[in-house]
């Protein structure tokens, strides 16, 4: 595997898979994937890095989480609905081919089996940009999955990381201006990373967090029936 290029904020874009509000009770450690898809936001929102975000079949599957603070971002957010697993419909290429400068993809979200999964591998197809995979960042409806998903996604060339390597990579120097605010966020998300860290990485995650509420859904997307 060729060394990538080193991540640098002016060319690289946040990719914010499919965190939508039916997927709730079915995914693994939902709450922690919302939590880390935000402090993503933030980041995006204090070194300028676009985020470009999707939803699969909103009729179905409903809008992106309303925790999730992409309005925060104002421009340097948008959204797309789509029924390919990919994110990369021809809305999100093009954006790809317009950054200029662009070479890395950063991505977080849901369901790491199958729409991060097949993101990541269109993405590779290219040959153009090197992608790296938030592993605190991802999950699954089935815990099982995702070491699964990690570890092909990094056997095809996706660099694997955490929120918190990741954000430090993109700072980069702590003689920057931004550093004072940056370090103000790592110690605001100090706890959560860890809680996060603990469930997603490490399994802990307690039965109550999943809910008692019904899945209506399940892999992909896939609609369960009520009658």
């Amino acid at each position: 595997m060729p060394p990538s290029p080193k991540l640098d904020p002016a060319s690289t874009v946040f990719f914010l898979c499919d965190v939508q509000t039916k997927f709730r009770p079915a995914i693994y450690g939902y709450e922690h994937v919302v939590a880390t898809s935000n402090k993503m936001v933030k980041l995006a929102k204090l070194l300028n890095i676009p985020v470009v975000c999707t939803t699969q079949n909103t009729k179905a599957l409903g809008p992106t989480d309303p925790a999730i603070e992409l309005e925060s971002l104002g421009t340097l957010a948008v959204t797309y609905d789509k029924t390919l697993f990919s994110m990369l419909i021809p809305e999100v290429k093009a954006i790809l081919y317009n950054h200029h400068n662009l070479k890395s993809i950063v991505i977080f979200g849901i369901e790491s089996h199958v729409c991060v999964l097949q993101t990541v591998l269109s993405i590779l197809s290219l040959e153009t940009f090197t992608i790296h995979v938030i592993a605190d960042g991802v999950s699954s409806c089935n815990a099982f999955e995702i070491p699964i998903a990690l570890d092909r996604m990094r056997t095809e060339g996706a660099r694997i990381g955490t929120s918190e390597s990741v954000a430090f990579q993109l700072m980069g120097d702590a003689s920057l201006p931004a550093f004072k605010a940056f370090s103000r966020f790592i110690k605001d998300e100090k706890e959560s990373t860890k809680k996060v860290g603990q469930a997603l990485l490490q399994g802990q995650v307690s039965r109550e967090s999943r809910g008692k509420e019904t899945p209506e859904v399940v892999s992909g997307g896939v609609v369960v029936s009520k009658y």
